[in-house]
C-alpha cells in the first residue's frame, strides 16, 4: 500500500518509526488513515528484520488529536459500528504484534489518539502532552477500545473519571495515574523511545514475544488459567536456542548473542 497520511521508516537496528502525518488536522484519524496504519502494523508483524515499533505524530502539537469529526458526523448507526470495528481490529493488531511498541506521545492524544497510544506496549509523553477521551462531549462513546483498555491501565475509578467527564489530563497527571510510563522534554522523546527499545531488544526475541503474549492472554482469561498459560510458555522458552545461549553466557560472564531461535 502506498501511504499518503502516514510515514513509515525502518532503521538499521530494526525499529520501525510510524508517523501519523496530518499535522494540518492535528493528525486526526480518518477511516483511510486507520487503513494505512493497519497496513503498517502488518508490515511490522510480518518483516523479521523489524523487531520493534515507535508510533508518533507529525509536528509538535499533536500525537493524534482524535477522529475526523466531519467524517464521523456523516455515519449511520451501521456505518459507525463498522467504523469502530475496523479501528479496533487495526489497534488490536498493534497490541498483539509479538514485538514491543512505543507510543511517543508528542502532544494532544485525545479520543482515537489515546486509544492508539493505549494499544502500544508502553507510552512515553512529552511535557506538553494532554491525554483524554472526550467522546461524551460529542454525544458518543469511545469506539476504538477506550472503554476497555483505559480501566486495565489505570483502574476502574480513574478510567470512569476520565471517560465520564471527557476532560483531558496533563502529561504529569497521566504519569501519576499510570497512563504513561515516563514524561520527557519533547526534543528528547524519540531518543528516549529508541533508547528504551534498544535495551529491550538486547534480550531474547522469542522470550519477549512470549512475555507479551502471556500478559495479553492472562488479562483475558483470569489468574488460574493465566498461570497455566505462563507455565506452558515458560516450557517453550526453555526449549529455545536462546535459552541455551542466555544461560551459558550468564555462567561464562559474557553478553549473550541471541539468534531468535
Amino acid at each position: 500500500m502506498a501511504y499518503s497520511q502516514i510515514l513509515f521508516e525502518a532503521d538499521e537496528h530494526g525499529i520501525a518509526l510510524i508517523t501519523v502525518n496530518r499535522p494540518e488536522k492535528l493528525n486526526a484519524l480518518s477511516g483511510s488513515l486507520v487503513a494505512e496504519l493497519r497496513d503498517a502494523f502488518e508490515r511490522v508483524a510480518g518483516e523479521s528484520a523489524i523487531r520493534a515499533a515507535i508510533v508518533t505524530g507529525a509536528g509538535d502539537k499533536a500525537f493524534v488529536a482524535g477522529a475526523d469529526i466531519k467524517e464521523l458526523a456523516a455515519l449511520s448507526a451501521i456505518e459507525a459500528r463498522q467504523y469502530a470495528l475496523r479501528g479496533q481490529q487495526a489497534f488490536r493488531l498493534l497490541e498483539t504484534l509479538g514485538k514491543p511498541s512505543v507510543a511517543a506521545v508528542n502532544g494532544y492524544a485525545l479520543g482515537g489518539g489515546l486509544e492508539l497510544a493505549m494499544a502500544c506496549t508502553v507510552r512515553f509523553a512529552s511535557e506538553n502532552a494532554r491525554l483524554g477521551q472526550p467522546e461524551v462531549k460529542l454525544g458518543i462513546i469511545p469506539g476504538y477500545g477506550g472503554t476497555q483498555r483505559l480501566p486495565r491501565l489505570v483502574g476502574r475509578g480513574r478510567a470512569l473519571e476520565l471517560l465520564l467527564s471527557g476532560e483531558a489530563v496533563t502529561a504529569a497527571e497521566a504519569h501519576r495515574i499510570g497512563l504513561v510510563n515516563a514524561v520527557v522534554p519533547q526534543a528528547e522523546l524519540l531518543g528516549h523511545s529508541r533508547s528504551w527499545l534498544h535495551k529491550v531488544m538486547a534480550n531474547a526475541p522469542l522470550a519477549l514475544g512470549l512475555v507479551l503474549e502471556s500478559v495479553d492472554v492472562g488479562l483475558d482469561i483470569g489468574l488460574e488459567a493465566g498461570m497455566r498459560f505462563e507455565a506452558a510458555a515458560f516450557g517453550i522458552s526453555a526449549a529455545t536456542e536462546d535459552r541455551r545461549e542466555g544461560t551459558r553466557a550468564f555462567l561464562e560472564k559474557r553478553s549473550p548473542a541471541f539468534a531468535g531461535k
